[in-house]
């Protein structure tokens, strides 16, 4: 049991310092923004651990990403 409360207390470390990472990178667009929420959530972990599960090589997370960026980008010039 302690072992098993070791390992979760420190994915939540690792969890509240790659979101601290993320926050500090401003989002160019609203794929940043999703991927952030997402990761922040874990389901982005989720979805690449079924994705090679299935034997699939790429969720298609950083393609949808670059998608939305470009169709709903944040700049306002």
């Amino acid at each position: 049991m302690e072992r098993r409360s070791a390992r979760y207390a420190w994915v939540q470390e690792y969890q509240k310092f790659n979101y601290i990472c993320m926050m500090e990178n401003k989002s160019k667009g609203l794929g940043d923004t999703i991927e952030k929420i997402t990761t922040a959530t874990g389901v982005k972990a989720m979805v690449e651990k079924v994705a090679k599960a299935v034997g699939a090589d790429d969720c298609g997370c950083k393609a949808r990403k670059d998608a939305l960026n470009r169709v709903f980008p944040y700049d306002k010039k």
